[in-house]
């Protein structure tokens, strides 16, 4: 997979004011794909405790890196759409090039909470742990439906399976990682698969980890962007399909 450097253009909003949340040198990855109606608010969010945030524009063709950088993101460009698992580790690059202690990655439908980010890496620094996940099972999921809870919870029990490696929340796009953690962590697998791929490094590689209880808030606006019935399925196939080429 190619790293940020050939993957794309690079733009920068200069303005890097407002505090950090517990350590130094935090970078925020997130990932996006047309999320030009929430993404200048989702970043302002977490820019409030974590000044350093990088949006991977996932081959957008709306104004989603025009509206990242006003709300004072760094933002790198993949001029193709090549799936999450791909803009995640683009970002995690970009971060572990410009010296980053600690990466996180964040949702960008504003589906997820910043002051969670900010309990996380408090744990992952307190406890001396290489990466921490969130988890909505172990926390709230406000607006999840029946349907996709029992999707979930069954690729819960698949990773849980195929990885050996024992979470409550497989597919949460919320975590904190140390950078020593971030560079022995590489994502292959550039759709949904990646999450369980991640897990599995996690188990195979030995690090240190921890879930921590989150909150989820499923809006209209996630649930049409990107929260359907029809996506859980996917995770599903994606998930068979990564295992597959193991």
């Amino acid at each position: 997979m190619k790293g940020p450097s050939s993957s794309g253009s690079v733009r920068r909003c200069m303005s890097e004011s407002g505090p950090i949340a517990a350590g130094t040198n935090a970078w925020v990855v997130m990932p996006a794909f047309e999320e030009a109606q929430v993404i200048r608010r989702t970043v302002a969010a977490v820019r409030a405790r974590f000044p350093h945030v990088v949006v991977v524009d996932d081959g957008s063709q709306d104004d989603t890196a025009g509206e990242a950088l006003a709300a004072g993101a760094v933002v790198v460009r993949h001029s193709l759409n090549l799936g999450q698992g791909a803009a995640l580790q683009t970002g995690i690059q970009f971060a572990l090039a410009r010296g980053a202690e600690f990466v996180a990655t964040f949702d960008a439908d504003g589906q997820h909470s910043v002051e969670d980010l900010v309990v996380m890496l408090q744990a992952l620094q307190r406890e001396r742990l290489d990466i921490v996940l969130g988890s909505r099972f172990a926390g709230r999921a406000e607006g999840l439906s029946l349907a996709r809870r029992v999707l979930l919870k069954a690729a819960v029990l698949f990773t849980n399976l195929t990885t050996g490696v024992r979470l409550t929340d497989a597919h949460n796009g919320l975590r904190v990682m140390t950078a020593g953690a971030a560079r022995r962590i590489e994502l292959r697998q550039d759709q949904m698969a990646h999450a369980s791929e991640l897990v599995a490094q996690i188990g195979r590689l030995g690090l240190r980890f921890k879930e921590v209880p989150v909150t989820i808030t499923y809006s209209p606006y996630s649930v049409q962007k990107g929260q359907r019935l029809s996506n859980g399925f996917r995770i599903l196939t994606d998930l068979l399909a990564g295992w597959l080429q193991r």
